[in-house]
């Protein structure tokens, strides 16, 4: 039966948002290692490290969108 029907949306929603942060996390820190953002880049450009950041989480943010809730 489908969660909606047997009273588990809620429950269903939790898990969802749960595995859409577990795969943020999993992606922001892949593309953090791929495009060289590191805490030595942040304590030596902060700035440089915001607008990197700022642009993997968006990035990631779409493919988790893209992924979960288009599909």
């Amino acid at each position: 039966m489908k969660p909606l029907l047997d009273g588990r949306l809620s429950e269903y929603l939790h898990d969802i948002d749960e595995e859409c942060h577990e795969m943020l996390d999993r992606i922001v820190e892949k593309m953090k290692e791929k495009q060289g953002v590191t805490e030595q880049l942040k304590a030596e450009n902060q700035m440089l490290w915001v607008v990197r950041m700022n642009n993997i989480i968006a990035c990631a943010e779409e493919i988790v969108a893209r992924e979960v809730a288009y599909v």
